[in-house]
């Protein structure tokens, strides 16, 4: 196994490799195929999803020396630089360390002279935003009019912090956070090729952890093989993530929808000698009540791949949807509540007993005679169920 770092070795080297950003690949390849260059291009959105790759790739594209193509070669000499980030005619600005207009004007500076040795000098800044009000200005004349040989792609997590001077005088694309279910199929991809094995809930636990981040995704497995030695398993994502393992909140949710009191108290102490975070676990139970609701709903809806679907599905039968609505807002202003909490086991601790304790009240209007019935009040205890009028 080779010893760069995942999110490096396996950073997209062509268009069709980009994962979770079709609308934008879809976009540059018909501007490239059609050579319809604009001359600033800004990509938007959070870390990992894709922006300086895809600022790459674009460079690539402009610049291989079989000419302006939607599929670079990768493999002439202008490809490679670019590739290994030696290309000379390509300058990449970190703007986070480069905010000052001296450092602004300087590269201005350099784009009045013709590339060296590529078809175009391409400027990648990344975190555009950080630069000063006075930097922007002094790079707002070379963005109105650009001389020829010149390309713009800026980068940043918060377009609202630049002026809508720069943004209207750039084409905007807006890369969306990946759906976990995406990043899974890329991690199983990368493992099966790294020769490293998994579990298939593991990587489904990393995907949603990495919260739309393709880079972060891979950053959580190079974490996951070491502390694993080689082995992506539950046992060992849950240990790193510090979250809580699914089979406890399934015991949990059975104990409250069975009414059984002692098993509840009993899974919710394990769980925090677990270790973990109980605010996390808190997230995590209101995640899988929310699945269990919309099983529960629209089965059809749901795909058969869905983690734990069957499962969750066997588990809805001991609640109704209201029972579901119910400890769902629970759960939500436990989460709430959870910084008035003493501690974190009392937060946690309270927020099932109030599950254990309310259930729904259905008012009937009128019975069939028409004669009020009154409010029936669904009560659950350790030895079952039972209905008492309210009247």
């Amino acid at each position: 196994m080779s010893s760069q770092a995942l999110a490096i070795k396996w950073r997209p080297q062509t268009f069709d490799k980009v994962v979770g950003q079709e609308h934008v690949v879809k976009a540059l390849k018909n501007s490239l195929r059609q050579d319809r260059l604009h001359h600033a291009w800004l990509m938007t959105g959070t870390r990992g999803v894709g922006k300086t790759t895809i600022a790459r790739l674009l460079a690539k594209a402009l610049n291989c020396l079989e000419g302006v193509s939607e599929e670079p070669c990768g493999i002439c000499s202008a490809c490679e630089q670019i590739s290994h980030s030696r290309a000379v005619d390509v300058i990449e600005l970190d703007a986070a360390s480069n905010t000052q207009v001296d450092n602004m004007r300087d590269l201005l500076e350099s784009a009045l002279y013709a590339p060296a040795a590529l078809n175009f000098k391409v400027f990648i800044i990344d975190e555009v935003h950080m630069l000063s009000k006075s930097a922007f200005n002094a790079m707002l004349k070379t963005l109105e009019e650009p001389p020829p040989h010149i390309k713009f792609i800026l980068a940043t997590t918060d377009p609202q912090k630049i002026p809508v001077t720069v943004l209207s005088r750039c084409l905007q694309f807006n890369l969306k956070k990946i759906h976990p279910k995406k990043i899974t199929s890329q991690l199983q991809n990368v493992l099966s090729n790294e020769k490293i094995s998994y579990d298939d809930e593991a990587l489904i636990e990393v995907a949603n952890a990495a919260d739309g981040s393709m880079r972060d995704a891979l950053s959580l497995v190079d974490q996951g093989i070491a502390l694993g030695d080689g082995n992506i398993s539950n046992d060992i994502v849950t240990e790193m993530l510090g979250s809580v393992d699914h089979g406890q909140l399934i015991k949990l949710l059975r104990a409250i929808g069975n009414g059984d009191g002692k098993t509840a108290v009993k899974v919710t102490q394990e769980i925090c000698d677990g270790g973990v975070s109980l605010e996390k676990a808190l997230s995590s139970l209101a995640n899988t009540i929310s699945s269990m609701n919309l099983i529960k709903e629209f089965p059809e809806a749901i795909d058969d791949e869905f983690a734990h679907k069957q499962q969750l599905d066997e588990l809805c039968n001991l609640f109704s949807s209201e029972e579901l609505q119910l400890m769902y807002q629970i759960a939500i202003y436990g989460r709430r509540d959870f910084e008035w909490a003493p501690d974190e086991f009392s937060g946690f601790s309270m927020v099932i007993l109030r599950m254990l304790a309310f259930m729904p009240i259905n008012l009937d209007q009128n019975d069939p005679s028409g004669n009020s019935i009154g409010k029936k009040k669904l009560i659950k205890s350790n030895t079952g169920e039972k209905r008492q009028d309210l009247k």
